[in-house]
């Protein structure tokens, strides 16, 4: 079993800042001539570098670990954004941080995380005793039995089950009255930190994985400004805020594969429109990172001394401290 330690210093390590020029473009997302205006106006070697920024509303950071147990959901309707590269890097630094974490694949699409990349243990248990998500969202089973060791120390996995949950978006028998929220209530399964891999729309699982969640991580590609669904993911968000989980916050927004360019801006004062509250995180492009997948690895073991692995540790350790640390 592999055991995930510390990443070493690093040189390259973005800066992490409070007043960011960007804020001056939050206005004029709609007015595309004054935006270009703007964005003519910025250096791009000093307001639009790579960097990490932090709301001044959220005060110290990271903010303590409060409570026996957090739950985080990477969600964004749109595919390729980086969501599932998000929470895998993320789960893998908070367990190199000393945190013990459970990754729930609720994303029932073919190539799916825990089908092709982070594969839980079956050693040992019969083929029809390998629960899913599947049988949690059914009411078959409780969610501990559909919790399995990775061959990461620390690492857990909820596989999707793939092809049955699928079946929960249309059966009214499945998923009803936040199942998944119920579920990871009711775990007694020894986890400081449950991480949702949300599927890349918003139906009733993504419904599910908003309401069981304390935290919400949105991944965003460079590039990808698709403004009506943007505006669709925000809407849910902050309805599901308002009813069904008034505890809910938004924690970090993430610019996945960035690079220096207009469009970086552009993204960046979306997401400053979009979640104020949030801190605004750079995920820099990378080939190495993007082969991860492939070599059934995290990018934290398969290629560590990558910008994106860097990226992801750090913004690991903006939103929580090593476990242990003190206060």
């Amino acid at each position: 079993m592999t055991v995930l330690e510390p990443l070493p210093p690093r040189t390259d390590q973005l800066d992490v800042v409070r007043d960011w020029r960007v804020d001056e473009l939050v206005g004029l997302l709609d007015d595309k001539d004054a935006l270009e205006a703007a964005l003519d106006g910025l250096d791009y070697g000093r307001d639009l570098r790579a960097q990490m920024f932090v709301p001044p509303s959220l005060g110290e950071i990271p903010p303590a670990f409060s409570g026996d147990h957090r739950v985080y959901i990477c969600i964004n309707q749109k595919g390729g954004a980086g969501k599932t590269t998000t929470t895998v890097e993320l789960a893998c630094a908070w367990v190199a941080m000393g945190y013990t974490v459970r990754i729930i694949d609720l994303d029932p699409q073919d190539a799916c995380l825990s089908g092709e990349w982070i594969r839980p243990r079956f050693e040992g248990i019969a083929e029809h005793e390998r629960y899913t998500l599947s049988d949690v969202m059914f009411k078959r089973q409780p969610l501990d039995e559909a919790t399995y060791e990775t061959d990461i120390q620390g690492l857990y996995m909820v596989p999707s089950g793939a092809e049955q949950l699928r079946t929960v978006e249309y059966d009214p028998q499945a998923g009803r009255d936040g199942t998944l929220r119920t579920a990871i209530r009711k775990s007694k399964a020894g986890v400081d930190i449950t991480i949702i891999d949300a599927p890349p729309n918003l139906g009733k699982l993504s419904i599910n994985g908003l309401m069981a969640a304390s935290h919400a991580i949105v991944p965003l590609k460079v590039g990808a400004l698709d403004k009506k669904a943007l505006k669709e993911l925000h809407q849910n968000i902050r309805a599901v805020q308002e009813d069904a989980n008034p505890g809910l916050t938004v924690a970090a927004a993430v610019m996945t594969a960035w690079d220096k360019s207009r469009y970086a801006g552009q993204t960046a004062a979306k997401l400053r429109a979009d979640y104020p509250e949030a801190i605004v995180a750079t995920a820099r492009r990378n080939v190495r990172v993007a082969e991860a997948p492939d070599s059934g690895l995290p990018a934290r073991i398969f290629a560590p001394a990558a910008t994106t692995t860097g990226d992801y540790d750090q913004l690991a350790h903006l939103l929580l401290p090593v476990k242990g640390a003190a206060a």
